[in-house]
């Protein structure tokens, strides 16, 4: 498995929404800022996209492109930069028989709502810049994953559900990996992964997180000595690799504590710590408070988010 797939392996979360719709201008539709994340392509006509306050800056959608939204501002798709936008429920109602329309000035675009599980998936989300469209050209998957995204949304299926869910996720790899193959700003993790001489060391640690690691161990990994690796990861990844295994394994504690799949005996099974207490210390070193403390805060504030979580249409 390799890094970025564990990531993303991790971060997934199952119930994406996603919806097809046809709407005859004029059209506009706000969407909360509150979702992760927002995937949008238009399939027939076009459309455009801006983020809260910023009409100014739209950006046209058209066939055969790909846009994903991070969450934080509203933002906002319509006929044309800066028309009058509706919430979800009323444009829904506005345009619910558009879908039979043959007016030729019709839209069709599929949006889509994603949700990240735990700090990993922050994580890879905060690696993406703000708005990101990608283009896909003749013989490009992400234009296949298109067809087929569109395909299956045109009338109800058995299981559709699932296909969209895993069409999604190819969206989402393709996506992600595009960008940051290209993007200056990628994560260093990623950069680093790249690397034969730190990807075996790399993975080692993600596929057993559990396992007491050592620089020694690591570096005979990675074919290096003990002192090139080191130096050699520290160059790549800005931390030493007991601190990017720690960290690693932060992540995977917080996100069970989160999900409340395991005790702590099991955690710290999990996360390479030799008892609950050892986990304990280790735990609150690294975020100032006990764990127990910290699922119940995380808890508070799931609650408070569950209130205000909003869906496309």
């Amino acid at each position: 498995m390799d890094v970025l797939q564990d990531r993303l392996a991790r971060a997934r979360a199952s119930g994406a929404v996603f919806a097809r719709t046809v709407a005859e201008p004029p059209w506009g539709l706000r969407l909360a800022g509150s979702m992760q994340l927002a995937v949008h392509t238009v399939v027939r006509g076009r459309g455009w996209l801006w983020l809260d306050g910023d009409p100014g800056s739209a950006l046209e959608l058209v066939p055969g492109e790909v846009t994903l939204v991070r969450g934080g501002p509203d933002h906002f798709i319509g006929h044309a930069p800066g028309v009058d936008c509706l919430e979800p429920e009323v444009f829904r109602a506005r345009h619910a028989h558009d879908g039979s329309s043959e007016d030729p000035r019709a839209t069709v675009f599929l949006c889509g709502a994603y949700r990240f599980s735990g700090d990993i998936g922050a994580g890879l989300l905060d690696a993406l810049p703000q708005v990101l469209t990608l283009s896909a050209a003749v013989g490009d998957p992400l234009r296949d994953v298109i067809a087929l995204l569109s395909h299956e949304l045109a009338t109800p299926q058995p299981g559709q559900p699932t296909v969209l869910d895993r069409l999604l996720d190819v969206l989402l790899v393709l996506a992600i990996r595009n960008d940051f193959h290209r993007s200056p700003n990628a994560p260093r993790w990623y950069r680093a992964a790249a690397d034969p001489r730190l990807n075996a060391a790399m993975q080692a640690m993600h596929e057993d997180a559990g396992h007491p690691w050592s620089v020694p161990e690591l570096a005979a990994l990675s074919g290096l000595s003990r002192a090139a690796f080191a130096r050699t990861f520290r160059d790549a990844l800005g931390q030493t690799p007991i601190q990017y295994l720690t960290d690693w394994r932060m992540a995977l504690a917080r996100d069970h504590l989160r999900s409340g799949d395991l005790g702590l005996t099991g955690i710290a099974r999990a996360v390479g710590y030799g008892s609950p207490y050892a986990f304990a210390a280790a735990f609150r070193r690294h975020h100032g408070e006990p764990p127990g403390t910290w699922r119940q805060r995380e808890s508070l504030d799931a609650q408070a988010r569950h209130g205000d979580d909003s869906h496309p249409h």
